[in-house]
Protein backbone atom coordinates (compact mmCIF):
# COMPACT_ATOMS: atom_id res chain seq x y z
CA UNK A 1 0.00 0.00 0.00
CA UNK A 2 1.24 3.51 -0.84
CA UNK A 3 0.21 7.00 0.27
CA UNK A 4 -1.29 7.58 -3.18
CA UNK A 5 -4.20 5.34 -2.16
CA UNK A 6 -5.40 8.06 0.23
CA UNK A 7 -5.99 10.54 -2.64
CA UNK A 8 -4.45 13.42 -0.69
CA UNK A 9 -4.34 16.86 -2.28
CA UNK A 10 -1.42 17.53 -4.58
CA UNK A 11 0.32 19.98 -2.21
CA UNK A 12 0.08 17.61 0.75
CA UNK A 13 1.19 14.62 -1.30
CA UNK A 14 4.16 16.57 -2.62
CA UNK A 15 5.36 17.11 0.94
CA UNK A 16 4.84 13.44 1.79
CA UNK A 17 7.08 12.51 -1.14
CA UNK A 18 9.62 15.21 -0.27
CA UNK A 19 9.94 13.71 3.21
CA UNK A 20 10.67 10.31 1.70
CA UNK A 21 7.48 8.63 2.93
CA UNK A 22 6.67 5.64 0.75
CA UNK A 23 4.76 2.93 2.63
CA UNK A 24 2.35 3.99 5.41
CA UNK A 25 2.95 2.53 8.87
CA UNK A 26 0.21 0.27 10.29
CA UNK A 27 -1.41 3.09 12.25
CA UNK A 28 -1.33 5.35 9.20
CA UNK A 29 -2.92 2.64 7.05
CA UNK A 30 -5.77 2.24 9.53
CA UNK A 31 -6.27 5.79 10.81
CA UNK A 32 -5.98 7.96 7.70
CA UNK A 33 -9.06 6.58 5.88
CA UNK A 34 -11.14 6.79 9.07
CA UNK A 35 -10.14 10.39 9.77
CA UNK A 36 -10.80 11.33 6.15
CA UNK A 37 -14.32 9.91 6.53
CA UNK A 38 -14.90 12.08 9.57
CA UNK A 39 -15.05 9.17 12.02
CA UNK A 40 -14.08 9.43 15.68
CA UNK A 41 -11.02 7.32 16.46
CA UNK A 42 -9.55 5.80 19.60
CA UNK A 43 -6.01 4.68 18.90
CA UNK A 44 -3.65 2.69 21.10
CA UNK A 45 -0.12 3.25 19.84
CA UNK A 46 3.36 3.84 21.19
CA UNK A 47 5.75 6.62 20.30
CA UNK A 48 7.53 5.92 17.01
CA UNK A 49 4.61 4.32 15.17
CA UNK A 50 3.98 7.29 12.85
CA UNK A 51 1.04 8.55 14.88
CA UNK A 52 1.49 12.26 14.13
CA UNK A 53 1.24 11.79 10.37
CA UNK A 54 -1.69 9.42 10.93
CA UNK A 55 -3.84 12.29 12.16
CA UNK A 56 -2.06 15.32 10.66
CA UNK A 57 -2.28 14.34 6.97
CA UNK A 58 -6.04 13.64 6.87
CA UNK A 59 -6.65 16.62 9.15
CA UNK A 60 -5.00 18.95 6.63
CA UNK A 61 -6.98 17.33 3.81
CA UNK A 62 -10.26 17.97 5.62
CA UNK A 63 -9.33 21.58 6.40
CA UNK A 64 -8.41 22.58 2.84
CA UNK A 65 -11.99 23.63 2.01
CA UNK A 66 -13.51 26.21 4.27
CA UNK A 67 -12.81 29.58 5.83
CA UNK A 68 -9.30 30.57 6.90
CA UNK A 69 -8.16 32.28 10.09
CA UNK A 70 -10.40 30.42 12.55
CA UNK A 71 -9.26 27.63 14.86
CA UNK A 72 -10.88 24.68 13.10
CA UNK A 73 -8.59 21.96 14.45
CA UNK A 74 -7.36 21.69 18.05
CA UNK A 75 -4.60 19.28 19.09
CA UNK A 76 -3.93 18.95 22.82
CA UNK A 77 -0.59 17.48 23.94
CA UNK A 78 0.81 16.97 27.46
CA UNK A 79 4.23 18.63 27.10
CA UNK A 80 5.80 21.63 25.44
CA UNK A 81 8.22 19.41 23.55
CA UNK A 82 5.48 17.25 22.08
CA UNK A 83 3.35 20.28 21.20
CA UNK A 84 6.27 21.88 19.38
CA UNK A 85 7.13 18.60 17.67
CA UNK A 86 3.56 18.16 16.38
CA UNK A 87 3.40 21.79 15.31
CA UNK A 88 6.67 21.49 13.38
CA UNK A 89 5.50 18.33 11.63
CA UNK A 90 2.20 19.93 10.60
CA UNK A 91 4.01 23.00 9.27
CA UNK A 92 6.11 20.75 7.04
CA UNK A 93 3.09 18.77 5.81
CA UNK A 94 1.16 22.02 5.18
CA UNK A 95 4.05 23.85 3.48
CA UNK A 96 2.31 23.93 0.09
CA UNK A 97 -1.05 24.98 1.50
CA UNK A 98 -2.22 28.27 3.02
CA UNK A 99 -3.21 26.66 6.32
CA UNK A 100 -1.66 28.23 9.41
CA UNK A 101 -0.66 26.38 12.56
CA UNK A 102 0.44 27.62 15.98
CA UNK A 103 1.71 25.98 19.18
CA UNK A 104 0.86 27.50 22.56
CA UNK A 105 2.41 26.30 25.82
CA UNK A 106 3.64 27.61 29.13
CA UNK A 107 7.11 28.72 30.09
CA UNK A 108 7.16 31.55 27.54
CA UNK A 109 5.43 34.91 27.25
CA UNK A 110 1.86 34.95 25.99
CA UNK A 111 2.48 38.17 24.00
CA UNK A 112 3.56 36.54 20.74
CA UNK A 113 0.97 33.77 21.12
CA UNK A 114 -1.85 36.30 21.47
CA UNK A 115 -0.54 38.29 18.49
CA UNK A 116 -0.49 35.14 16.33
CA UNK A 117 -3.99 34.15 17.45
CA UNK A 118 -5.28 37.61 16.49
CA UNK A 119 -3.73 37.27 13.03
CA UNK A 120 -5.65 34.03 12.63
CA UNK A 121 -4.68 30.35 12.73
CA UNK A 122 -6.41 27.25 11.39
CA UNK A 123 -4.73 24.60 13.54
CA UNK A 124 -3.89 25.12 17.20
CA UNK A 125 -1.52 22.75 19.03
CA UNK A 126 -1.67 23.40 22.76
CA UNK A 127 -0.72 22.22 26.22
CA UNK A 128 -3.73 22.12 28.54
CA UNK A 129 -2.61 24.66 31.14
CA UNK A 130 -1.67 27.45 28.73
CA UNK A 131 -4.74 26.81 26.56
CA UNK A 132 -7.00 27.21 29.60
CA UNK A 133 -5.20 30.50 30.39
CA UNK A 134 -6.02 31.77 26.90
CA UNK A 135 -9.64 30.69 27.25
CA UNK A 136 -9.98 32.48 30.58
CA UNK A 137 -8.40 35.62 29.07
CA UNK A 138 -10.67 35.26 26.01
CA UNK A 139 -7.70 35.43 23.67
CA UNK A 140 -8.72 32.26 21.80
CA UNK A 141 -12.04 31.14 20.32
CA UNK A 142 -12.69 27.39 20.04
CA UNK A 143 -16.29 27.62 18.86
CA UNK A 144 -15.30 26.78 15.26
CA UNK A 145 -13.31 23.63 16.08
CA UNK A 146 -14.28 20.82 13.71
CA UNK A 147 -11.69 18.25 14.81
CA UNK A 148 -10.23 17.71 18.28
CA UNK A 149 -7.14 15.55 18.83
CA UNK A 150 -6.11 14.38 22.29
CA UNK A 151 -2.57 13.02 21.94
CA UNK A 152 -0.82 10.88 24.59
CA UNK A 153 -3.92 10.96 26.76
CA UNK A 154 -2.43 8.61 29.36
CA UNK A 155 0.45 11.00 29.95
CA UNK A 156 -1.97 13.88 30.38
CA UNK A 157 -3.65 11.78 33.05
CA UNK A 158 -0.27 11.05 34.71
CA UNK A 159 0.42 14.79 34.83
CA UNK A 160 -2.96 15.62 36.35
CA UNK A 161 -4.40 17.37 33.28
CA UNK A 162 -7.74 15.57 32.96
CA UNK A 163 -9.74 18.16 34.98
CA UNK A 164 -8.22 20.90 32.81
CA UNK A 165 -9.10 19.03 29.63
CA UNK A 166 -12.70 18.65 30.74
CA UNK A 167 -12.87 22.42 31.29
CA UNK A 168 -11.46 23.03 27.82
CA UNK A 169 -14.01 20.68 26.24
CA UNK A 170 -16.83 22.94 27.43
CA UNK A 171 -15.59 25.52 24.90
CA UNK A 172 -15.68 23.08 21.95
CA UNK A 173 -18.93 22.21 20.18
CA UNK A 174 -20.31 18.69 20.56
CA UNK A 175 -20.75 18.23 16.80
CA UNK A 176 -17.05 17.70 16.18
CA UNK A 177 -14.76 14.88 15.15
CA UNK A 178 -12.61 13.62 18.04
CA UNK A 179 -9.42 11.57 17.85
CA UNK A 180 -7.88 10.17 21.04
CA UNK A 181 -4.47 8.51 21.09
CA UNK A 182 -2.87 6.80 24.05
CA UNK A 183 -0.11 4.26 24.68
CA UNK A 184 -2.15 2.64 27.47
CA UNK A 185 -5.80 2.68 28.45
CA UNK A 186 -6.21 3.08 32.24
CA UNK A 187 -9.75 3.38 33.58
CA UNK A 188 -9.71 7.19 33.75
CA UNK A 189 -8.73 7.47 30.08
CA UNK A 190 -11.38 4.92 29.13
CA UNK A 191 -14.00 7.00 30.94
CA UNK A 192 -12.79 10.12 29.16
CA UNK A 193 -12.95 8.29 25.82
CA UNK A 194 -16.51 7.20 26.53
CA UNK A 195 -17.45 10.80 27.33
CA UNK A 196 -15.84 12.55 24.36
CA UNK A 197 -15.94 10.02 21.51
CA UNK A 198 -18.99 9.28 19.40
CA UNK A 199 -19.20 5.69 18.16
CA UNK A 200 -15.42 5.57 17.64
CA UNK A 201 -13.40 3.23 15.47
CA UNK A 202 -10.76 1.42 17.53
CA UNK A 203 -7.16 1.03 16.40
CA UNK A 204 -4.57 -0.94 18.37
CA UNK A 205 -0.95 -1.03 17.24
CA UNK A 206 1.12 -3.41 19.39
CA UNK A 207 0.61 -1.19 22.39
CA UNK A 208 1.94 -3.69 24.93
CA UNK A 209 4.92 -5.31 23.28
CA UNK A 210 8.15 -3.45 22.51
CA UNK A 211 9.25 -3.42 18.89
CA UNK A 212 11.23 -6.50 17.84
CA UNK A 213 14.24 -4.69 16.37
CA UNK A 214 15.45 -3.66 19.83
CA UNK A 215 17.84 -5.85 21.81
CA UNK A 216 17.53 -5.79 25.60
CA UNK A 217 20.14 -6.29 28.31
CA UNK A 218 20.28 -6.01 32.09
CA UNK A 219 23.34 -4.73 33.91
CA UNK A 220 23.29 -5.80 37.58
CA UNK A 221 25.10 -3.16 39.63
CA UNK A 222 25.13 -1.61 43.08
CA UNK A 223 23.48 1.80 43.30
CA UNK A 224 26.70 3.65 44.12
CA UNK A 225 28.48 2.18 41.08
CA UNK A 226 25.89 3.15 38.46
CA UNK A 227 27.69 6.28 37.28
CA UNK A 228 31.05 4.52 37.00
CA UNK A 229 29.41 1.69 35.06
CA UNK A 230 27.67 4.13 32.73
CA UNK A 231 30.96 5.84 31.96
CA UNK A 232 32.57 2.49 31.26
CA UNK A 233 29.74 1.43 28.93
CA UNK A 234 29.87 4.71 27.02
CA UNK A 235 33.64 4.33 26.56
CA UNK A 236 33.43 0.73 25.36
CA UNK A 237 30.25 0.76 23.25
CA UNK A 238 29.82 2.07 19.72
CA UNK A 239 26.95 4.55 20.03
CA UNK A 240 25.33 7.30 17.99
CA UNK A 241 22.80 9.23 20.06
CA UNK A 242 22.17 7.96 23.59
CA UNK A 243 19.13 8.72 25.73
CA UNK A 244 19.67 8.08 29.46
CA UNK A 245 16.70 7.91 31.82
CA UNK A 246 16.82 8.78 35.51
CA UNK A 247 14.05 8.72 38.10
CA UNK A 248 14.51 12.28 39.44
CA UNK A 249 15.34 15.64 37.89
CA UNK A 250 18.09 16.20 40.49
CA UNK A 251 19.78 13.01 39.34
CA UNK A 252 19.35 13.95 35.68
CA UNK A 253 21.06 17.28 36.25
CA UNK A 254 23.87 15.79 38.34
CA UNK A 255 24.48 12.93 35.93
CA UNK A 256 24.55 15.30 32.95
CA UNK A 257 27.18 17.41 34.70
CA UNK A 258 29.22 14.31 35.57
CA UNK A 259 29.19 13.16 31.95
CA UNK A 260 30.32 16.61 30.78
CA UNK A 261 33.13 16.61 33.34
CA UNK A 262 34.21 13.21 32.00
CA UNK A 263 34.56 14.60 28.49
CA UNK A 264 31.29 13.46 26.94
CA UNK A 265 29.08 15.67 24.79
CA UNK A 266 26.08 15.51 27.11
CA UNK A 267 23.16 17.64 28.26
CA UNK A 268 20.33 17.09 30.73
CA UNK A 269 16.64 17.77 30.26
CA UNK A 270 14.61 18.30 33.41
CA UNK A 271 11.75 20.39 34.70
CA UNK A 272 13.80 23.17 36.28
CA UNK A 273 15.12 24.41 32.93
CA UNK A 274 13.66 27.48 31.26
CA UNK A 275 11.83 26.89 27.99
CA UNK A 276 14.71 28.38 25.99
CA UNK A 277 17.23 26.05 27.65
CA UNK A 278 14.94 23.05 27.21
CA UNK A 279 14.55 23.82 23.51
CA UNK A 280 18.30 24.36 23.12
CA UNK A 281 18.96 20.98 24.73
CA UNK A 282 16.51 19.22 22.42
CA UNK A 283 17.75 21.02 19.32
CA UNK A 284 21.35 20.18 20.23
CA UNK A 285 20.50 16.51 20.72
CA UNK A 286 18.56 16.32 17.43
CA UNK A 287 21.37 18.00 15.48
CA UNK A 288 24.08 15.84 17.04
CA UNK A 289 25.77 18.67 18.94
CA UNK A 290 25.07 16.60 22.06
CA UNK A 291 25.57 12.86 21.79
CA UNK A 292 23.97 12.06 25.14
CA UNK A 293 20.73 13.38 26.61
CA UNK A 294 19.90 12.64 30.25
CA UNK A 295 16.21 13.03 31.09
CA UNK A 296 13.38 12.06 33.39
CA UNK A 297 10.26 10.34 32.04
CA UNK A 298 8.18 13.53 32.15
CA UNK A 299 10.89 15.73 30.62
CA UNK A 300 11.47 13.21 27.80
CA UNK A 301 7.85 13.03 26.66
CA UNK A 302 7.56 14.23 23.13
CA UNK A 303 11.19 13.57 22.22
CA UNK A 304 11.29 12.18 18.69
CA UNK A 305 14.86 11.73 17.43
CA UNK A 306 15.19 9.11 14.72
CA UNK A 307 18.90 8.39 15.19
CA UNK A 308 18.88 7.24 18.84
CA UNK A 309 20.97 4.07 18.93
CA UNK A 310 20.81 3.35 22.66
CA UNK A 311 18.37 3.91 25.50
CA UNK A 312 19.98 3.41 28.90
CA UNK A 313 17.77 3.06 31.95
CA UNK A 314 20.10 4.41 34.61
CA UNK A 315 17.13 3.95 36.95
CA UNK A 316 14.82 1.06 36.18
CA UNK A 317 11.28 2.17 35.19
CA UNK A 318 8.42 1.50 37.60
CA UNK A 319 6.14 -0.32 35.15
CA UNK A 320 6.38 -2.41 31.96
CA UNK A 321 4.43 0.32 30.14
CA UNK A 322 7.01 2.93 31.15
CA UNK A 323 9.77 0.58 29.95
CA UNK A 324 8.09 0.14 26.58
CA UNK A 325 7.59 3.87 26.21
CA UNK A 326 11.22 4.63 27.09
CA UNK A 327 12.82 2.12 24.77
CA UNK A 328 10.44 3.08 21.96
CA UNK A 329 12.76 6.03 21.34
CA UNK A 330 15.28 3.67 19.72
CA UNK A 331 14.84 1.06 16.99
CA UNK A 332 12.76 3.42 14.85
CA UNK A 333 11.50 2.32 11.45
CA UNK A 334 13.87 -0.36 10.12
CA UNK A 335 16.80 0.63 12.35
CA UNK A 336 17.98 -1.57 15.18
CA UNK A 337 18.48 -0.28 18.69
CA UNK A 338 19.72 -1.38 22.09
CA UNK A 339 18.11 -0.93 25.49
CA UNK A 340 20.35 -1.26 28.58
CA UNK A 341 18.83 -1.33 32.04
CA UNK A 342 20.76 -0.99 35.30
CA UNK A 343 19.27 -3.10 38.05
CA UNK A 344 20.18 -3.31 41.74
CA UNK A 345 19.56 -6.24 44.07
CA UNK A 346 16.53 -4.46 45.51
CA UNK A 347 14.97 -4.05 42.06
CA UNK A 348 15.02 -7.65 40.93
CA UNK A 349 11.29 -8.17 41.37
CA UNK A 350 10.49 -5.61 38.66
CA UNK A 351 12.55 -7.57 36.14
CA UNK A 352 9.93 -10.33 35.94
CA UNK A 353 7.25 -7.89 34.86
CA UNK A 354 9.59 -6.48 32.19
CA UNK A 355 10.35 -9.98 30.91
CA UNK A 356 6.66 -10.81 30.61
CA UNK A 357 6.26 -7.64 28.58
CA UNK A 358 9.22 -8.38 26.31
CA UNK A 359 8.26 -12.05 26.05
CA UNK A 360 11.70 -13.40 26.89
CA UNK A 361 14.22 -13.61 29.68
CA UNK A 362 16.40 -10.51 29.70
CA UNK A 363 20.09 -11.31 29.36
CA UNK A 364 22.39 -10.13 32.16
CA UNK A 365 25.61 -8.56 30.95
CA UNK A 366 28.77 -7.38 32.67
CA UNK A 367 31.68 -5.21 31.60
CA UNK A 368 35.02 -6.98 31.66
CA UNK A 369 37.54 -5.28 33.90
CA UNK A 370 34.98 -3.20 35.79
CA UNK A 371 35.35 -3.34 39.58
CA UNK A 372 31.90 -4.37 40.81
CA UNK A 373 33.19 -4.60 44.40
CA UNK A 374 34.43 -1.00 44.67
CA UNK A 375 33.65 0.57 48.04
CA UNK A 376 31.18 3.43 48.09
CA UNK A 377 32.75 6.88 48.43
CA UNK A 378 30.99 10.21 49.18
CA UNK A 379 31.52 11.44 45.62
CA UNK A 380 30.78 8.20 43.78
CA UNK A 381 27.04 8.65 43.56
CA UNK A 382 24.33 11.24 44.10
CA UNK A 383 21.17 10.89 46.10
CA UNK A 384 20.01 8.08 48.28
CA UNK A 385 19.55 4.62 46.78
CA UNK A 386 16.01 3.75 45.79
CA UNK A 387 14.40 0.95 47.74
CA UNK A 388 12.77 -1.95 45.95
CA UNK A 389 11.05 -5.00 47.47
CA UNK A 390 11.51 -8.70 46.91
CA UNK A 391 14.26 -10.91 45.59
CA UNK A 392 13.29 -13.86 43.49
CA UNK A 393 15.56 -14.74 40.63
CA UNK A 394 19.21 -15.33 41.30
CA UNK A 395 21.28 -13.07 39.06
CA UNK A 396 24.51 -14.13 37.51
CA UNK A 397 27.59 -12.95 39.31
CA UNK A 398 28.63 -9.48 38.21
CA UNK A 399 32.32 -10.25 38.28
Amino acid sequence: MSFEKFNLAQGIMAQVEALGYTVPTPIQQQAIPLVLEGRDVMGLAQTGTGKTAAFALPLLQRLLPGKRGQVRALIIAPTRELAEQINTAIKVFAKQTDLRTLAVYGGVSTYHQIAALRRGVDILVACPGRLLDHLEQRTVDLSHVETLVLDEADHMFDMGFLPTIRKILRHVKDSRQTLLFSATMPSDIRRLANDVLNNPSHIQIDHEAPVDNISHALFPVEQHLKTSLLLEILKSTATKSVLVFTRTKHRAKSLGQKLQQSGFSAISLQGNLSQNKRQAALDGFRSGSFQILVATDIAARGIDVSQISHVINYDIPDTPEAYTHRIGRTGRATRSGEAFTFVTKEERSIVYALERNVGAELICRTIQGFDYNAVKSPSSEFGRPDRRPMQRRKFASAR
